[in-house]
């Protein structure tokens, strides 16, 4: 594994609850950059963005190894049960490929998010926005909470719909 267990924060709100590596980058689209090797960046999915798609089921890339890309391209697709998703990239490089392992178990994306279930790999610069897990967990917490303030929306209007 990529990190020990004394390398993570414990975080929970509301009804998710995760551990997140701290020697990696996130996103704001939910994605974790971890630095393999100088200027080689492993991306994928956080365990938020895969709860978000739902038990994945099929995924591939458009984008093939050698090719260049840049911050915010489609590079190719994942599909879950609850939705489907492109996969834009968060690195500006050289596409070095997807994981092989997910052409066996997609599931590795949910199972084994922060390890075995990587999406792809660039060599290259990642993207400037990308913040350390402390301005991660920020973002998750406006996430989070604006679902939240969805689904009381949502209770609100049915009960104002009722009639005597």
């Amino acid at each position: 594994m990529d990190c020990t267990p004394d390398q993570v924060v414990r975080y929970k709100r509301s009804r998710f609850s995760t551990r997140l590596p701290e020697g990696r980058l996130y996103t704001a689209s939910h994605s974790w950059l971890w630095e393999r090797e100088p200027g080689v960046w492993r991306v994928g999915y956080t365990k938020f963005a895969t709860r978000m798609l739902g038990e994945l089921v099929e995924h591939d890339f458009e984008t093939k190894p050698g090719e260049t890309v840049t911050i915010g391209q489609i590079i190719g697709w994942v599909e879950g049960f609850k939705a489907a998703s492109d996969v834009y990239c968060v690195v500006e490089g050289e596409f070095l490929a997807g994981n092989p392992a997910l052409t066996a178990n997609v599931a590795l994306l949910d199972e084994d998010t922060y390890d075995k279930g990587w999406l792809y790999e660039v060599k290259g610069k990642p993207d400037a926005q990308a913040l350390d897990v402390k301005g991660y967990t920020g973002i998750l917490d406006l996430a989070i909470d604006k679902i939240q303030g969805r689904m009381e929306g949502q209770e609100t209007g049915d009960r104002g719909q009722e009639t005597d």
